[in-house]
């Protein structure tokens, strides 16, 4: 991205930090923000000119980040222009992740991300903090596109072996469904949440692919 960017004359802008701080929890913000450190640190080494960010909290850190690296006098890295890197088709094409697993954690986070993030959709809210994240239509669309997806494929197993079937989501729906009525608390409206399970079961268990969630979804808006 960074040498096809800067080939052209254009500004190469690193992926959003989604991290949104909490003002309860000063471990979770410590953690969170050497993340993104970290991840902003690598983006600025790799030639990337700038990022952006979910809260305005992250911008200082990732002001100071990438202004270390720039060049005296220079508010941009477009001279790098990264001649070092290759790039096949087949390379593009490889979806392969080294050491790459799907974890029951992981499973059960779609399934709790995907039903929140749905039923604030409901609700006319685009842009939703779920787990410290902010998270948008493209986080509920991978969660259900993952699991539907895991369902389908024979090689839909957790990393202990175990088959991703239909029946094994549906059994954890209800379970997550309790820790969100938990953490909601006086918040939980039954009625979308509801909706919301509804839809993302039909999502991940039809046989084909819905095309987009929120096609569905609109159907049900008040």
């Amino acid at each position: 991205l960074v040498q096809t960017c800067h080939k052209r004359g254009a500004h190469a802008i690193g992926g959003m930090s989604a991290f949104i701080p909490s003002r309860r929890d000063a471990e979770v913000n410590r953690v969170a923000l050497a993340k993104v450190k970290e991840d902003k640190e690598r983006e600025a080494q790799d030639g990337f000119d700038g990022s952006w960010v979910a809260h305005p909290d992250l911008v200082p850190v990732c002001t100071d980040v990438f202004s270390k690296v720039f060049e005296e006098g220079k508010v941009n890295q477009i001279h790098r222009l990264r001649e070092d890197v290759q790039v096949t088709p087949e390379m593009m094409l490889d979806f392969k992740i080294p050491g790459g697993k799907i974890t029951e954690p992981g499973l059960r986070n779609n399934i709790s991300v995907g039903i929140q993030y749905i039923s604030a959709w409901l609700k006319g809210t685009g842009a939703v903090a779920i787990f410290n994240l902010m998270e948008d239509a493209a986080t509920a669309e991978i969660a259900r596109s993952q699991v539907w997806q895991w369902i389908q494929h024979s090689e839909g197993k957790l990393d202990d072996g175990r088959q991703i079937t239909l029946e094994m989501v549906q059994t954890m729906i209800p379970e997550e469904l309790a820790k969100i009525r938990e953490a909601y608390g006086k918040a939980y409206d039954e009625e979308k949440m509801n909706q919301a399970t509804d839809l993302f079961t039909s999502l991940v268990s039809g046989d084909n692919f819905e095309e987009f969630l929120t096609i569905r979804a609109y159907d049900q808006l008040d």
